[in-house]
């Protein structure tokens, strides 16, 4: 039976998955109905593209609620990003949820015009919230209160200071995790990294973040969910697991990979290797670019000399010594887990050694380029912290090896070869329907 030709693009890039096209997450998905249902508190985190928006646009779903079998009707559900309040302050922030509160109650009068009220007198501070909350409870209503970006709120800025920050902070754990309101709240933040690497140092007379949230990682994408992703797209299995090389499980890589491919197969135009390569990587950088400056030193390091270890597997002729490098990424397991919780990296076990390499060949060339267009005086930085980490011997050895990289970029192999299993698969990895 032939397939029904498909009219649209089904990839979904530059905006978040809608709750009708989204795949996988089942687990975290129950999870967090789980924490809002007992009035709970939940944060999520991962890195660029790994989904945290588009995951809370589902949370925002009434009809996600009813096909697991959830009663959204006594939720008052507000999604808001900390990045659309700038600059950024907690009475912006505080307001902007009474207005968004006030949205969402538009099919309910009496409830809006209370709402109004607070509005209109001003009462725009957490105290403000928590009376809104009383006021919700009695209605038998509870408020869900989606936060993206959350991270955004972290930072200092011009007016808003590190002591604003732990003011602003405190309110929130108050009304989160402390008031009697707390009953008819929950409230499930996202962020780039873990809430306790991003905030105020925990003081001794401190309250620790797992305190009041649940902690949950948003993970790469599953063998079985890249499968359903990709599933609406017609291709050979050699094709799939192509783009799972390129794009490990990162779902935005992904929706990337697959848009452009169906742009093509709509087109009735046979994909061309060396076009895909160009068009994938001016679509996507800005990702990697994320994900390298939100390393720390000591990640980006990591990052470069699996890069170089790597690279070498690339050249015609083994070009230079990294000597033990092994020692040194066996010293430094929790930051290589940390860099494999977000998808940067996968690992696996080989003669009792755990053996990592990059989770999209395509970061893996962006590094490589990084280290290629670095300089002298980034390096001299750099050697710091490499001596941090490893013996001066070890140092010395990729230091040279920066070097010969630089005086030899001519032996680099273009981009298309980052793409290996898809440039083998494309010239037939595409079904017609």
């Amino acid at each position: 039976m032939t397939e029904a030709p498909i009219t649209h693009n089904p990839f979904i890039v530059g905006r978040p998955v809608p709750p009708d096209h989204f795949a996988g997450r089942t687990s975290a998905i129950e999870t967090a109905f789980d924490q809002i249902l007992s009035r709970s508190n939940l944060a999520i985190w991962g890195g660029p593209g790994i989904g945290r928006s588009s995951f809370l646009e589902l949370l925002a779903s009434p009809k996600a609620w009813q096909l697991r079998g959830h009663d959204p009707s006594s939720a008052v559900i507000v999604l808001l990003s900390c990045l659309s309040i700038t600059p950024f302050s907690a009475v912006k922030f505080w307001r902007e949820i009474m207005l968004l509160t006030k949205d969402a109650l538009d099919k309910e009068p009496d409830l809006q015009a209370e709402v109004s009220q607070f509005l209109d007198q001003g009462n725009t501070t957490k105290d403000g919230l928590r009376s809104l909350l009383r006021y919700l409870g009695k209605q038998d209503k509870f408020l869900v209160l989606l936060v993206d970006d959350y991270d955004a709120a972290l930072r200092p800025q011009e007016g808003y200071s590190d002591n604003d920050i732990a003011v602003f902070l405190s309110d929130c754990r108050n009304i989160a995790s402390h008031s009697k309101e707390r009953q008819f709240l929950s409230m499930v933040v996202t962020s780039l990294r873990r809430l306790n690497e991003l905030g105020p140092k925990l003081k001794p007379d401190g309250s620790p973040w797992y305190n009041h949230y649940l902690f949950q990682p948003l993970k790469p994408f599953t063998e079985t969910e890249v499968a359903t992703l990709l599933g609406s797209m017609p291709m050979t299995p050699a094709l799939r697991d192509g783009i799972r090389e390129i794009a490990g499980g990162n779902p935005a890589l992904l929706q990337n990979a697959g848009h452009l491919l169906y742009r093509e197969l709509r087109t009735g135009h046979v994909p061309n290797a060396e076009a895909f390569a160009q068009d994938f990587q001016q679509a996507t950088i800005h990702y990697f670019e994320d994900i390298w400056n939100l390393a720390t030193q000591v990640e980006q390091i990591l990052m470069m000399m699996l890069a170089l270890c790597e690279l070498r597997g690339h050249l015609l002729k083994k070009r230079y010594d990294l000597g033990d490098i092994d020692l040194v990424f066996s010293q430094k397991e929790r930051e290589l887990n940390d860099l494999e919780e977000r998808g940067v990296v996968i690992s696996r076990v080989q003669d009792g050694k755990k053996l990592y390499r990059f989770a999209s060949s395509m970061m893996e060339w962006w590094v490589v380029k990084e280290i290629e267009n670095s300089t002298e005086e980034t390096l001299q930085e750099r050697q710091k912290g490499f001596l941090n980490l490893m013996s001066h011997k070890q140092a010395e050895n990729v230091t040279k090896a920066i070097r010969w990289l630089w005086q030899h970029k001519e032996e680099v192999p273009p981009v298309l070869e980052w793409l290996g299993k898809v440039s083998a698969a494309l010239p037939k990895g595409l079904i017609q329907g």
